[in-house]
This record gives structure tokens, sequence and C-alpha cells, in this order.
């Protein structure tokens, strides 16, 4: 356990459709080091897993989209999938509070998909950011200097591509968490 981040409180904003690894892999990795982590989902119910080729495991969510609030967290994860990220970024609250965490200059780690959802939230022109190859298109259109590395940090945004690269992910998400605050990062 490691005592900088004792006390820590993160949330991963999820929904039906994610890539189970995306979510449980880092939910893990955050636990073991003393993180309390909340999974948010639109309606605060179960969340169906997407695992890689078919429908997985169900996830408690801990907490309705509604109920959560930016200032109850230090960091937010978006774990990606095709069908969970695409259903987010139509989600004003979704939206809204992702926000909320670039305006606080809070660290965000979005992998695969999911930075769909940062497209829509207005929040990655001038950045520098990684993804699924997939959504590099969307994110060059978006303004974003976009590389195929397995993870890249940009004023405490944390992006990686795929599962594959889930340990550099999670050491980063760990490291900025560590940091806490970027006053550099623009919403």
């Amino acid at each position: 356990m490691n005592q900088a981040l004792n006390g820590k409180r993160v949330a991963i904003l999820a929904t039906d459709g994610f890539e189970e690894s995306e979510l449980s892999v880092p939910r893990a990795a955050l636990q073991k080091e003393g993180v309390e982590v909340h999974v948010v989902s639109p309606e605060g119910k179960g969340i169906r897993a997407w695992a890689e080729t078919d429908w997985g495991d169900t996830y408690d969510a801990d907490k309705a989209l509604a109920d959560a609030h930016e200032s109850d967290y230090h960091a937010l994860v978006l774990p990606g999938g095709l069908f969970n990220p695409d259903e987010l970024r139509l989600n004003e609250g979704a939206l809204s509070f992702v926000k909320a965490f670039f305006q606080a200059g809070k660290p965000v780690a979005a992998i695969c998909h999911a930075p769909w959802i940062l497209i829509n939230a207005g929040v990655v022109d001038g950045r520098k950011m990684t993804s699924v190859p997939s959504v590099a298109q969307d994110l060059r259109n978006a303004g974003v200097n976009w590389v195929d590395e397995p993870v890249v940090v940009d004023s405490g945004l944390v992006t990686s591509r795929t599962p594959k690269d889930l340990d550099a992910f999670n050491a980063k998400l760990l490291e900025e968490l560590q940091e806490g605050r970027h006053s550099g990062q623009h919403a």
C-alpha cells in the first residue's frame, strides 16, 4: 500500500459494453495501493462487461452518475470498449462530469475507445494523446497530436491504446494520482 495514495478516491465511469479488463485491472491496481474506487454508471445499476469477443460479467455500480460529483474524487478513469464510450459520449451528464475533472485540473485516464468521450466533452484540442488506432483520426480531427505509444501523459491526462498497455497505463495513472492537481490542464 502506498501511503501517498491513502485516502484518495477515484471514479471509474462506465456503462454496458465496457472492455472488462480496462475496468477490472485498473480498479485492482488502485485498490492494491489503498485507493477507494467507485464504479459510476448512468443509472447506478450493474453494468455488463464486454470481454474481448462476447459479453462478460456484470459489475455492480457504486453510484449513479447523477449522484457523483467531481469534488468527491481525486481522479477519473474511463475504460474503453466499443459500446461503452459510444453511449457515454452522447450522455450530457457524463460529458459534464468529465469536463469538471479537467476544469479542476484533476488526473483523467482514458484507454482504447474512451477518448471518444473526451472529444465530445471538448477537452482534447492541442493535447498529445494515444488511443486504439481506429480512434486516431477522430482525435486528429479534434486537434490532437496522436501518437502510437503504449501510454501518453499530457498535463494529467493519461491515455493508452489497448488492454496490452494496461501495465503502463496503471503505472502512469498511479503516478498522476500521487502528483494530484495539474494547473496547466485546460478544459
